[in-house]
Parts: structure tokens; C-alpha cells; sequence
């Protein structure tokens, strides 16, 4: 547990693609076979067989598969190579990321200490989860997961031998709380940009249906998007992607870790009940993905992704009122 942390490409190595050659393709395959992908192709030859296996890796982590290796697939080898007791683990800035986190989380989670989503991210719920944890355990209330935190974790983990996460119950309890439709709700309806009036359309739709507060955000970098809406505390939120190409509409929600947001797919596969047959679109699904406007929230988020663009745009009243409808039968929702 020295804090030795892996030294990441410099950013204008990637995207590392198909045809590329050199080291930092040879790093990119060693830290593949590390985690368990195999690579049949010559070290530092970006050929047939490394497309294949960075699309596996992006398939298993929930992100988009391209078969390259962008930002976020590098950032996301670079966290999978971390396992717990590797490094010190404790709330800076910016946060610790990576596998180690996640299964921190993930056993706190099962003993009944709540630090969130299991999203792999060191933030201060996570830290308040550890620093109860410690205190149950006797130990310095620090916050800082060392070698003897890490030793009392094992040993009331093993003892316990829970199997279930306190965060998703607390999840659907927030949801499920007070009344069953959206008066005294808050949500942010948030877009990359291109389609604010579909936003705005969403956002009045739930101001006319009893809101408290409906915030639409507009960025292209939706690491900001989702800290700007933890930042004003909302219920919810609702990401708008419009996708050029593709005739369909599918509806994504948070998915990573061996972990995914059961309040989050519930109100993704009622957005996906209605609204493909209501734009015209084919049914692309729910999918469980990993992306940053899901994973980085706090709170319930999907992202309902669009394509046809010459067709959604001007049929924003019929989108704005299938949201509301879903999000209406949401917050209604019996949770077993």
C-alpha cells in the first residue's frame, strides 16, 4: 500500500486506434493482458486482435464501443488496474478513482454503511461511510483507508457475510418518499448542446405538472453537467442526447462495478415503454452503461438517447410529456 499510482499517456497519444503502432500501444495491450484480456497481436501493434479486446473491455465497463482507445477507455483501463490495498485511499482533490474504490463501496455498502452508488469515485459520502465504519469498528475516525481500516474491513466483512447493498434501498426509499407524483419534486433536464429546446420543453412540462424546481443545463462536458446538478441537490435527472445517424431511441442508466441503479433502470424502462412508438423511432432498449453524466451523479439519472434528429426536434411537446408521464409513474411506483 504505497500510493504508487500507474503514470497515464499523455493526452495527445489518444485516441489510440486501429493501424497505430509504438509504446504507448505496447502499454495500452500490457495493461489489457494485466486485467485478463488476451492479445494475440505483436507488442505494440495496434492490429485485429487489440480492437477486439478494447471493445471488450469497453462492453464490460459500460462504455461506448468503438474498438478505440479514447480518454475515457484509458481512464477506465487505468482505474481497473487498482485492486483494494494497493494504494491509500481517503477524499482529495481531485477524487481517487478506480476498481479499489468501487469495492471499498461495495463492502461498506453490504455491512450497512451507506457511501453511495458503488461508482468507483472517493467523494465525501463515501468518506462519512468509511469514518462511521471506523468508529463502529474502534478505530481512528480518519477517513483514510490504510493497512489496519483495511484489516478490520476484511474481518467484519467475513464475519458478516452480507450479500446485499444498503444503497439501493436507500435509493428507492428517496424516491418512493413523500408524495406519489411530482409536486415539491426537483429535477435537471441537461444537454450537450444542439437541443435546448428540447430541454426547456421537458423543463416546463414539469414546472405545469407540479414541479418544485425544473433546471435545465446545457454543456458539452457532461463531467459538468453532473457536478452542476449535484450542486443544486436535485431528485433527478433527465440527460437529452440527440444522435445523427441512427433511427432509434434507447434510454441508458447507471450501470458499473458489478453494480447498477435499480431506481435509475426502473425509470429508464418507463421512459422506453412509450416514447420510441410516440416519435416514430425503433426500440433500441434500456442499456446499462458507465458514462460520466450516469456514473458522476448523486442521484437517480438516465439519458435518453435520440437519433433522427430532423424528426425529434420538432416533436418536442409529444417527448416533454412522455418524460413527464414516466417520471410521474416513477415517483408512483410500488418498489418490492
Amino acid at each position: 500500500m504505497d500510493g504508487a499510482e500507474p503514470t497515464p499517456l499523455d493526452g495527445s497519444s489518444l485516441p489510440l486506434r486501429r493501424g497505430d503502432s509504438g509504446e504507448a500501444v505496447a502499454d495500452l495491450q500490457r495493461r489489457l493482458s494485466e486485467l485478463g484480456i488476451p492479445i494475440e497481436d505483436p507488442s505494440g501493434v495496434f492490429g485485429d486482435a487489440t480492437v477486439a479486446a478494447v471493445l471488450a473491455f469497453q462492453t464490460d465497463r459500460g462504455l461506448p464501443g468503438d474498438g478505440q482507445c479514447g480518454i475515457q477507455t484509458w481512464s477506465a483501463i487505468v482505474e481497473a488496474g487498482f485492486g483494494l490495498g494497493s494504494r491509500l485511499l481517503y477524499r482529495k482533490t481531485p477524487m481517487l478513482r478506480g476498481d479499489d474504490v468501487a469495492e471499498l463501496q461495495s463492502r461498506l455498502s453490504r455491512l450497512g454503511f451507506d457511501p453511495g452508488r458503488v461508482d468507483g469515485i472517493f467523494g465525501d459520502q463515501t468518506a462519512t461511510a468509511l469514518m462511521d465504519f471506523q468508529r463502529n469498528a474502534g478505530l481512528l475516525a480518519d477517513g483514510i483507508l490504510g493497512r489496519r481500516t483495511l484489516d478490520e474491513l476484511a474481518r467484519f466483512s467475513i464475519r458478516a457475510g452480507a450479500t446485499n447493498l444498503v444503497t439501493p434501498l436507500r435509493e428507492r426509499l428517496a424516491v418512493a418518499r413523500g408524495r406519489s407524483d411530482l409536486q415539491g419534486r426537483r429535477f435537471a433536464v441537461v444537454e450537450p448542446g444542439g437541443f435546448a429546446t428540447g430541454a426547456s420543453a421537458v423543463c416546463r412540462a414539469l414546472r405545469d405538472a407540479g414541479a418544485a424546481a425544473a433546471l435545465a443545463f446545457s454543456h458539452p462536458d457532461p463531467s459538468r453537467l453532473a457536478a452542476d446538478a449535484n450542486a443544486t441537490d436535485v431528485d433527478c435527472l433527465v440527460g437529452l442526447l440527440l444522435v445523427p445517424g441512427v433511427r432509434s431511441c434507447r434510454t441508458a442508466y447507471y450501470r458499473g462495478f458489478r453494480y447498477e441503479s435499480a431506481a435509475s433502470r426502473r425509470l429508464a424502462e418507463f421512459v422506453q415503454a412509450e416514447l420510441p412508438s410516440v416519435l416514430g423511432l425503433d426500440d433500441g432498449g434500456i442499456v446499462g452503461m458507465a458514462l460520466p453524466i450516469l456514473r458522476e451523479t448523486r442521484m437517480p439519472a438516465v439519458e435518453i438517447q435520440l437519433g433522427a434528429p430532423e424528426v425529434v426536434v420538432p416533436n418536442t411537446t409529444e417527448l416533454a410529456r412522455v418524460v413527464v408521464g414516466a417520471l410521474t409513474r416513477w415517483v408512483g411506483a410500488a418498489w418490492e
